[in-house]
């Protein structure tokens, strides 16, 4: 299925916060493929993608963490002058509103993450348009 569940992570924003939310993933052997951060006043964001995301937020939620499943979709990208533009205008075409997007340098090439309002009127419209997203498998 072409829908990836996303960790999003609350870290508080000071000093040490990623360390020890990092020191955690470690300790109950999360590996994540994908992440970004993002600020907001008093706290930070951490989305990931991980291995077994349900798992993860399942030993992520015994811990006392603040932790929440999203849905993403993840397009591969034309690693040139272009690529992104020509996913970004799929979506505009089809009325689709990107939330946010992050990049992925994965084993089979480059990607993006990106978090719709419509996730799956988003791959519909990628398909009609030529392109494919990738599953949890393919990461």
């Amino acid at each position: 299925m072409p829908i990836i569940t996303q960790l999003s992570i609350f870290v508080k924003n000071e000093p040490g916060a990623f360390a020890s939310i990092s020191g955690t993933l470690k300790e109950c052997g999360i590996n994540l493929k994908a992440f970004n951060i993002a600020e907001s006043s008093g706290f930070g964001v951490l989305r990931a993608i991980a291995d077994e995301p349900k798992a993860a937020y399942e030993t992520l939620k015994e811990k006392g963490i603040i932790v929440k499943l999203t849905d993403v979709i993840a397009v591969p990208m034309q690693d040139q002058p272009g690529g992104l533009y020509d996913v970004g205008k799929v979506f505009g075409d089809a009325n689709i509103n990107i939330e946010y997007a992050y990049a992925y340098a994965g084993v089979r090439g480059p990607a993006v993450f990106f978090r719709l309002d419509d996730p799956q009127h988003a791959i519909d419209a990628l398909e009609k348009a030529g392109f494919r997203t990738l599953s949890e498998k393919d990461l």
